[in-house]
């Protein structure tokens, strides 16, 4: 399965080929921040399967942390995917990719959420144990 995806402008495309290694959702601040939304819905992906295919020149990266590594199309801002080397994983923006059938499995940073999701998945305090976290379970 292959699914194409672009920035806001057009500008950049992105090509996501196989099934993503994990869905759902982040509530921590610097995901909010960055999406601009009160939750960010991730969908991640081994580092392989992602490929830039137009536009490479116009891709800009943001690293706040060592953790993350953010890219964005620098002629409109749109954002495409977020790095993460420690974890091998790349984050694609499932708004991004319009054509992958989004099937969340897990809240991540819920400790830090500010929309409350009542969804019977679920939610980790911080991260999966594998990932670094406390894979501490948290109450709906």
């Amino acid at each position: 399965m292959k699914h194409v995806g672009n920035c806001f402008c057009g500008a950049v495309t992105i090509e996501v080929t196989g099934a993503p290694e994990a869905m759902g959702y982040c509530h921590c601040s610097s995901c909010r921040s960055w999406s601009g939304g009160p939750v960010n819905a991730f969908s991640l992906w081994k580092p392989e399967a992602v490929r830039i295919t137009e536009g490479a020149q116009n891709v800009e990266t943001f690293t706040k942390t060592p953790l993350s590594q953010r890219k964005y199309c620098k002629k409109c801002g749109g954002h495409l995917m977020t790095n993460h080397p420690p974890l091998g994983l790349v984050d694609v923006f499932t708004a991004t990719i319009p054509t992958l059938a989004f099937a969340p499995g897990v809240h991540v940073n819920y400790a830090q959420t500010v929309l409350p999701m009542r969804d019977g998945l679920p939610k980790l305090k911080d991260f999966p144990a594998e990932f670094g976290g406390s894979g501490e379970m948290m109450q709906e």
